[in-house]
């Protein structure tokens, strides 16, 4: 967590304005399944959030970086910030419509993604739908750095990086009815990496 804050502390907009690729995607299906209500655990400075709170969805945020949450003020004051780790969930009573989590799964070991999207499951009404985003085995980092788990390896030090199959993918929404999943591409230009283009999988399902 603390490598998030140090990246956030200079008031920088890391990824930029423009939303991921993902998200318009999110939307899209969102819209199209009734989804009005909507928590974005793990959501940064808001460049997916706004997208959400523009297209008039009600949406609730949750992230760490207490920085992160002063640019989003400025950025994207529609939607309501919650400062704390996803871990920690619940921060409230409300249950919603719609989860959508960009990039954050794959951040957690094991033991914490279980921990992490039964807390997700809870906040979701019956029959609402979730549309998570997580690094796929396609990385072009797949493999580098120390192994910590099946498919996880450290390539900075404390910034451990799951990487999903489509099985397990699936197998870690297994108590959801799958209505959608693939990979898509998101082209990144941050840091110093530069321009990248990352490889990710998405999923798209119903609590049943």
């Amino acid at each position: 967590m603390e490598y998030w804050e140090k990246r956030f502390l200079d008031g920088e907009k890391i990824w930029g304005d423009k939303p991921s690729r993902t998200a318009f995607h999110a939307l899209e299906l969102f819209k199209r399944h009734g989804v009005n209500k909507i928590l974005v655990p793990g959501a940064g400075y808001g460049r997916n959030t706004k997208l959400f709170a523009d297209a008039n969805l009600e949406v609730l945020a949750i992230e760490f970086s207490e920085s992160a949450i002063s640019i989003a003020k400025n950025f994207n004051p529609k939607t309501q910030f919650f400062q704390g780790s996803v871990l920690d969930m619940p921060f409230n009573d409300e249950l919603y419509d719609g989860i959508y989590c960009c990039n954050v799964l794959h951040l957690f070991l094991m033991d914490d993604r279980i921990s992490f999207l039964k807390k997700c499951y809870k906040k979701l009404r019956t029959n609402g739908y979730i549309f998570f985003v997580v690094f796929s085995d396609k990385e072009g980092s797949y493999g580098k750095g120390k192994r910590i788990e099946e498919n996880t390896f450290e390539s900075k030090p404390k910034r451990p990086l799951h990487y999903f199959t489509e099985i397990d993918l699936k197998e870690h929404f297994k108590e959801y009815t799958l209505v959608d999943t693939g990979i898509m591409e998101d082209t990144e230009n941050h840091g110093e990496i530069g321009p990248h283009t990352h490889i990710l999988r998405y999923i798209f399902a119903q609590k049943n």
